[in-house]
């Protein structure tokens, strides 16, 4: 690890946080953040996406594959390395440099499933930076519905042809590296066995191509763009795998570390906006008072408090269970769903008690506010996070 030793698996299913090794973790982080990142945000969210160098810049302090293992280039730490990326990135009201899709759910597709070869062939490359990878599976008329993928893949000798396009795909622009959900089997139209996972190295594929970059709400500087797939051809080396027809399971798998990512980051963000809050009200004036000398002012930030409170208890319990391998589906639906919509509840109260300063993107919490909304959507939407849990009753 970064500012530590690596774990053996037996030994991280038992551990325990290391305060003090997530201390010296996390003082590399928000040097790191302060100096590289905050005072060039805004020229990103203005220009749609980050330097390409920050990327290899982060990946030399070894704040990239945080929880992959050494042996491939990683840090050998744990979620937790990476709930303190999550903070810090949200203490600076900038999501936008997504270390997290890098670190928590494009790495461990490659760790989990890869075959020893793409394992070595890639890992080390995102893990310096020199790589950034992309997951590619939402398309106009699949979201949260991953069995309505029609992006298809055929054999033909030594590759597979790709015909079908992606949308709303975090790092579309800038990604090297893109793992797609495509469909391996036209024989079973609306199962789960035709699924498989392939992986694009963009620079080398003939019949991709990158759409425009998405105008969205919020997360200004995260490129997110549409893609392209015209009889692309990709080597069958790069099936993730090297099997067929495992790529919805390897999806569902990894969903529940995913949910817990987002989590993460609304729980991150809640705290972030509260902190701002509170100094805000403590300074502003209103008829001759501090805000936070008005009772609903109190009353507002105590219930803000609280519901922030209570989801860190739960979201860190998730973490601590999802480390040792006993976090189930539903557990994880149930804290992406709580936190998200208390993220946006909380949020949206420190909107209004910053008044009309609150709608202005100088001030933290408005950017906070627009970032943080789309939280409820991806990762599955808030919707199918109740039918989940619902399955279970």
């Amino acid at each position: 690890m970064p500012a530590g030793k690596s774990m053996t698996p037996d030994q991280r299913m038992t551990a325990t946080r290391d305060p003090a090794e997530l201390d010296l973790f996390r003082e590399t982080v928000r040097r790191f953040l302060a100096e590289e990142v905050a005072p060039n945000a805004d020229a990103w969210r203005a220009r749609g996406y980050i330097d390409r160098d920050l990327w290899r810049r982060a990946g030399a302090l070894g704040l990239l594959c945080a929880s992959s293992p050494e042996a491939y280039g990683g840090g050998g730490g744990d979620f937790w390395h990476e709930a303190v990326i999550i903070e810090e990135l949200a203490r600076i009201a900038f999501p936008d440099f997504s270390i997290p899709l890098q670190n928590v759910i494009l790495a461990p597709y490659l760790t989990h499933y890869g075959t020893e070869e793409q394992k070595r062939r890639w890992l080390p490359r995102m893990a310096s930076g020199d790589l950034v990878a992309a997951l590619a599976m939402s398309e106009p008329g699949a979201g949260s519905d991953v069995r309505a993928i029609r992006t298809h893949a055929c054999r033909d000798g030594d590759a597979y042809v790709v015909n079908g396009q992606k949308t709303f795909i975090t790092h579309g622009h800038t990604a090297d590296l893109i793992c797609l959900a495509v469909k391996t089997d036209a024989a079973d139209d609306n199962g789960v066995r035709g699924f498989s996972l392939l992986v694009i190295e963009t620079e080398n594929t003939a019949g991709f191509q990158r759409g425009r970059r998405l105008d969205k709400v919020g997360l200004k500087a995260q490129d997110t763009a549409e893609l392209f797939f015209d009889d692309a051809r990709v080597p069958v080396g790069n099936l993730l795998g090297g099997v067929e027809g495992r790529g919805f399971y390897q999806l569902m798998e990894q969903l529940a570390k995913e949910r817990i990512n987002i989590a993460m980051q609304a729980l991150a963000l809640s705290e972030a906006a509260l902190a701002e809050t509170v100094t805000y009200v403590k300074e502003r004036k209103v008829f001759g008072k501090r805000l936070i000398e008005f009772q609903n002012t109190r009353m507002v930030l105590a219930e803000a408090k609280t519901a922030a409170s209570v989801t860190r208890t739960f979201v860190e319990t998730c973490i601590d269970r999802l480390i040792a391998g006993t976090l189930d589906a539903e557990t994880a639906a149930m804290a992406k769903w709580w936190a998200t919509e208390k993220q946006c509840e909380i949020i949206d109260q420190c909107v209004q008690l910053h008044g009309g300063y609150g709608y202005m993107l100088e001030y933290p919490v408005a950017r906070m506010w627009s970032d943080g909304r789309i939280q409820k959507i991806w990762g599955g939407s808030n919707e199918v996070m109740k039918e989940l849990i619902a399955r279970a009753l």
